[in-house]
């Protein structure tokens, strides 16, 4: 069902559950996930996300950008769009504390915008 996975980490701990659930998904569909580590501040490769994924046998590939603030939902999206993603997963919220005042806005702004399904994991 569900082909090419984009998830959208940032080390949270709501991005760590998202994980589990795209590699529980890719597992099941026989589906590929491609990691996005979108980050306002600097760059942390998602290489835990990565190893976690293909400990559980989940072809994955991956990368890490950079993001101002407030554009982080596009890059987001157009990354899906460019991998021709069927499914984005993504964790409640993030690390930034802007983020966390507005409960979730980054995922809220995903939800409404992309072209294609997003789980969004508590």
């Amino acid at each position: 069902m569900f082909e090419k996975i984009l998830l959208a980490v940032d080390g949270s701990d709501h991005s760590r559950q998202a994980t589990a659930a795209a590699s529980g998904i890719a597992t099941k569909s026989g589906g590929t996930v491609h990691v996005l580590h979108v980050h306002e501040a600097g760059l942390v490769a998602p290489v835990e996300t990565i190893k976690q994924l293909e400990a559980d046998g989940v072809e994955v590939s991956g990368q890490a950008v950079s993001a101002r603030s407030g554009s982080v939902a596009p890059t987001i999206i157009d990354a899906a769009r460019s991998f021709g993603c069927d499914l984005i997963v993504m964790g409640t919220r993030g690390l930034s504390d802007f983020s966390g005042l507005l409960v979730g806005s980054i995922a809220h702004k995903v939800i409404h915008h992309a072209d294609c399904p997003v789980l969004v994991v508590r």
